[in-house]
């Protein structure tokens, strides 16, 4: 019985600090190792349950045999007062057989009552440590969603930045491009107006010659 409450300290201790190592969900384990460890207090009182009943029993027969003995001083007594001394003998030893018996009984009752005494302690600390365990498993569990809160929130930001980043660094890189794709074309357009004016010029310059020509002529003939 007592390996029984150590093996389950160990298993208390073990499980709990494997717990933090395991990848399965904190939240989850914890539930279920509690569910288990009420599992096993639950056969440890039936255990402490039985032992005091059997405390109860051994009790009840001493009980019986301590009376059976002063039963038999009253008998052997009346015996040798009736002048029965064989009788009164033959009560005597079975008083002496019954004390025997109510002795031996004594100890079994002063043993059992102190197993059932120390079962119902370690049934006390089981449970103490039970309580302890539904208090660490809330602020385990608080920590474990809080965790997986701040690593999603940062892995969400890490993505968010540098997605953006780049994306933005991307469209400047585009801007940019159009930019300079717009300076040459206004360069472009600059370079074939001006060339364009020229002639234009050239071309208007071309017209007051010929004209101016046409004059000369005409006022020479008059």
């Amino acid at each position: 019985m007592f390996r029984f409450f150590n093996r389950v300290r160990t298993v208390v201790s073990s499980e709990l600090n494997a717990l933090l190592n395991k990848a399965e969900d904190p939240g989850k384990m914890l539930d279920q190792f509690i569910l288990d460890m009420e599992k096993d207090i639950a056969d440890v009182e039936a255990a402490v349950a039985k032992q005091i009943a059997n405390e109860k029993i051994l009790s009840k027969q001493y009980a019986e045999a301590a009376d059976l003995v002063a039963k038999r001083e009253e008998q052997a007594i009346k015996a040798l007062q009736s002048g029965d001394e064989d009788l009164a003998r033959r009560v005597l030893e079975d008083k002496n057989k019954q004390q025997a018996q109510a002795q031996s009984l004594d100890l079994l009752v002063e043993e059992a009552t102190k197993l059932s005494e120390e079962l119902k302690e370690k049934l006390r600390e089981m449970k103490d440590e039970l309580r302890d365990m539904k208090m660490k498993k809330d602020s385990l569990k608080a920590r474990s969603e809080s965790a997986k809160a701040r690593a999603k929130v940062n892995r969400t930001m890490s993505g968010v930045g540098t997605g953006a980043k780049a994306g933005f660094e991307r469209m400047e890189e585009k801007v940019m491009h159009h930019e300079a794709q717009a300076e040459a074309s206004e360069e472009l357009r600059s370079a074939n107006k001006s060339l364009d004016d020229e002639l234009a010029l050239l071309d208007r310059t071309s017209s007051v010659d010929d004209e101016l020509a046409a004059l000369k002529a005409k006022l020479e003939k008059k």
